[in-house]
Formats: C-alpha cells, structure tokens, sequence
C-alpha cells in the first residue's frame, strides 16, 4: 500500500485539490494500484498547489502544481515510487523555499493527517503538555507562566504584547471561574497563517489552549473562528472531537486530574471583533462593540472572568516552546523580538505563500528571496505590512527589518505578519481612501473619533483628488488623523491614519494630480 498526501487547505481546494485526488483514486483503481489518499494540510508553499507528495522508502517525494489532466502522466511517469516527471519537486524538506525556513510553529503543517491524534503524538505532539503537566507537579502551575515570560513569546495577533504577562495577570486574579478565548477572527488583508494552522495541524492549538488552561486554572475554552473560514471551523470542530475521545481533553486531561474542555464558535462576520473586547462581547452572543479599559480582559472578561485572550499563532507556539525549553525559543530572533513569525506573501507577488523566520529578516529578503519578486513583473512601488491598518512601505525601505522595535522605528507595524506588494500601477491616494473607508464600514460606531471622523476622511480625500484645495484639504486629513489617533476608542479607529499618513507622506506626488478632464466626445455627448 502506498499513501499519496494531498493538502485539503482551502487554498488548495481554491486551486482544484478535491478534483486531482478524485482523479489519482480513479487512476490508481484502474491500474490496481494499492493506495490511500491521505488529506493533510498545506506546507505554505500556495504558488505550487495542489502539491501531490508520494510516500517512498526513501522518504516523501512531491510533484506540483499538479492538474487532474496531468495525473495519468504521473502515473505513467512512475509516481508510486517517486519517479522522475517535469513537475518533480524532489523531497519537500530540500525544496529552497522550506528548506530555508525555520518551522516550529508550522513544522507539521503539511506533514501530518490533520484528525489523527496518533499521528499528531508520532510527530511530537502532546510532549508540551506532558512536560507542563508534570511541572506543575513539581513547582506549582505558576512554573508554566515562568517558563512562557523567559520564551520572550508575544502575541501575534498584531499588538505583540509579552504573553506571560498577560497569563500571570489571570494567574493571580481570583475567581471560581477562569476561561481561556482564542481570537481566531483572522480578518486583515493578506494573512492566512491562523487558518492555514488550523486546517492543517488543529492539534497544536488545542494542545497549547490546554496548558493555557493548566497555567492559570482555567477549565473552559472557547475559539472564535472567523465566519469567512467554513474549513477551519469544521476541522477544529472535528478535532476537539478527537482529542476529548482520545483523553486530550475533558474531565482529566491525560489522567491528571486536569478538566478543560474546548468549544468552536463561529465569528459575526465583523472585522471588529478581531478586537479582544469587541470578540468577547460577540462571543456572549452580543453585539461586537469595543469594551472601554480597564477593567482588562485578563481581570474581567468572558462573563465578566479572568479571561486569557490570544490569537491562533500565540498559543499553537507553546507546546514547542514547554517541549524544548524556554530559552531554546528565545534563543532566535532579534532585541526584544524573540522566537519566530509566520510571514504571509500575498498581493502583487510571484511566490505567494506562508515563511517561518527568526524576527530580524528584512522586507527584501521576503519578496524578493522568497517572494519571487512581482507577479506582473513591473516594479515594486509599495508594500503594507501588518493588515488593513498597517503603513505602506515604499521601495526604499525594503531593507527594514521585519521585528516589532525596528518596524515601529521606521513608522509601520509588523502585525500579524501579513506582507501585502503592490507594482508601479497602484494608486496610493486610492488606497489612502480606501483605508478611511474599510475603517467607515466596519467601526462599530461606538466611539466618535472612528465613527464619524472615518466618514468624514472619505470625504476629504475625495476633494483633494478632485482637485478642490489640495492643501487646505491634506492638512485637514493630517489634523482629523491626529483625532482619530488620540481619540478613539480601540486600535480601529486608532490606527487607520497609519495606511492614510504613510501614503501621503511616502507617495506625495499621487495626491497632487491634477484631476482628470473629460474626453472631447463625452463632452460633446453631454
């Protein structure tokens, strides 16, 4: 029996991955070819789905992209035993774009039958709980929050605060209830990296919600999906199902005397409720609105209990980092960055895909190693980092180094890890209006500053590319940014003049055009 490997990341099925494994099933039973198609997740490498990997006594071997019309060549090319064909990858682990990586936190992603627990525990899975457990037996659960705050890990969510912090803050809050939140709402613009984590190793999250639990004593938890991810929701939900019959989760947590149990829940559908407060209302099955603070989340969350909030990344980090000690995890990266980042490509980019780095690499080693460079071809003009809120880079600050200090330094955000490119066909004084009007459309209108002053910026950008008083009109932005920065409520409001500032300043000239005249015909038409 041979086991070909195909990913059933929605990307992959995006790409046709459901049509390529029903054609290999049909080929192989017309030949009489003993074989099982196991669907895993995707290794990140998007620009060559749907990637078929073969399993031969010499290890996996992968073909890509491949199309249900090039599976009967494949076969004929001698597949089952890795045989040589134009769309040969070799093994996967020398292919340069992962061989070059530094996967922990995705290091099964690809790899392994994404509802196995067997394979799951084959892999290494499960070893950072073990080790969790037996350390609070030793020294007390608070040990767990130690070894988390030595990691140096931050939240990946965007605002890369220090995780151990925010696990001692609930540690030490005192109260008969304590849950556990993943934020799971993946909404800013190119990012993929907490989807593609669920639907491809749903395991590690699951495990690290349960030492979270463990930790701080917390015995429930919930993971807000975002409603766009039908996939993930159904693979985290199946494997919840999984781990709790396999004693994973549930009364006692692998005899421990441990109960924690895990429930999926389904976003609203709101890019708001990415924000902690706002997901945490809507998870109470209110209306997302932003929460004022303090009281924090940690002291006065879900229900109004210490709750841990952490996004998909943050907590699928911990098994690793309980299984091979702290200090191995803070060992990589730069500063006060420590530990890796998922690096998402997407936009105008050849290579678009998921890379596993220490922080520290800059914005050109991305696109341009790794990235491939343009997929037009033309010049790069811009590149947004860190979502819908995050500032736009021109080319002459590609070489930053993509760590929370530097990025801050040089005006942007890292974020969530999302790189965006953009060619020399962009319009910035667009892209400029379409952040004040993504910002209009999902606020959830609770403070002024966002509600009306997003409203208003729309407004204003349409006058200055109008024509109408350029410079009156850029300094009214500027000074309705300052407003929105300092006054409103949550990140939302506050961080939209990022992308609105950062387009002005970088790209002045795209501000300043005249406006466009009407045709002769069309004017005579009139």
């Amino acid at each position: 029996m041979t086991r070909i490997f195909i990913s059933r990341d929605a990307q992959s099925l995006a790409l046709g991955a459901d049509r390529v494994a029903r054609e290999i099933d049909r080929v192989a039973g017309e030949r009489g070819a003993d074989v099982t198609i196991v669907r895993t997740g995707s290794r990140g490498m998007f620009f060559l789905e749907p990637t078929v990997e073969v399993e031969t006594p010499s290890g996996r071997i992968a073909y890509g992209p491949v199309k249900p019309g090039d599976v009967p060549e494949l076969f004929a090319a001698g597949l089952l035993v890795g045989g040589t064909h134009s769309l040969s990858l070799g093994r996967p682990e020398e292919i340069p774009y992962l061989a070059r990586q530094t996967r922990l936190t995705f290091a099964r992603c690809g790899v392994v039958d994404p509802l196995s627990t067997e394979d799951y525990a084959a892999h290494g899975g499960f070893a950072g709980l073990r080790r969790a457990l037996d350390l609070a037996r030793a020294e007390g659960r608070t040990a767990i929050v130690d070894a988390v705050k030595v990691s140096g890990l931050r939240g990946r969510g965007g605002a890369g605060f220090p995780t151990g912090i925010k696990w001692s803050t609930v540690d030490l809050a005192e109260a008969d209830q304590k849950y556990v939140v993943c934020n799971a709402d993946e909404g800013d613009s190119g990012t993929f990296a907490d989807r593609m984590l669920m639907e491809g190793d749903p395991f590690s999250l699951i495990e690290g919600m349960t030492i979270a639990g463990l930790a701080v004593g917390a015995t429930r938890g919930f993971i807000y999906i975002r409603s766009e991810y039908p996939h993930a929701f159904q693979t985290m939900t199946d494997a919840i199902a999984a781990a709790a019959k396999a004693g994973y989760l549930g009364p006692d947590v692998m005899g421990s005397g441990h109960a924690f149990t895990l429930e999926t829940r389904l976003g609203a559908g709101a890019y708001i409720c990415g924000e902690e407060t706002s997901l945490l209302d809507s998870l109470e099955g209110k209306r997302g609105t932003v929460r004022a603070k303090p009281p924090l989340p940690a002291v006065k969350g879900l229900f109004g209990k210490p709750t841990i909030v952490n996004n998909v990344l943050s907590l699928a980090t911990v098994p690793w980092i309980m299984a091979n000690g702290p200090k191995a995890y803070a060992d990589f990266g730069v500063g006060r960055s420590l530990g890796t980042l998922a690096f998402q490509l997407a936009g105008n980019i050849r290579n678009g895909g998921l890379v596993e780095l220490p922080f520290g690499p800059t914005l050109r080693t991305l696109i341009e190693d790794w990235g491939g460079g343009t997929r037009s071809g033309r010049p790069l003009r811009a590149v947004q980092v860190g979502g819908p809120l995050g500032a736009y880079f021109p080319a002459d600050l590609l070489d930053t180094p993509l760590d929370y200090e530097a990025f801050a330094k040089a005006g942007g955000m890292v974020g969530h890890g999302g790189i965006v490119v953009f060619d020399d066909s962009v319009d910035m004084a667009a892209q400029a209006r379409f952040a004040f009007e993504f910002c209009a459309t999902e606020s959830c209108g609770k403070c002024t500053p966002c509600r009306i002053g997003s409203t208003r910026g729309v407004e204003t950008i349409d006058k200055i590319t109008s024509g109408i008083d350029p410079d009156g009109n850029l300094a009214l932005v500027a000074d309705l940014c300052e407003v929105m920065t300092d006054g409103s409520l949550c990140a939302m409001g506050g961080l939209t003049p990022l992308p609105v500032m950062s387009a002005i300043n970088h790209f002045p000239a795209d501000f300043r055009r005249a406006p466009a005249r009407a045709e002769p015909a069309l004017m005579a038409a009139e």
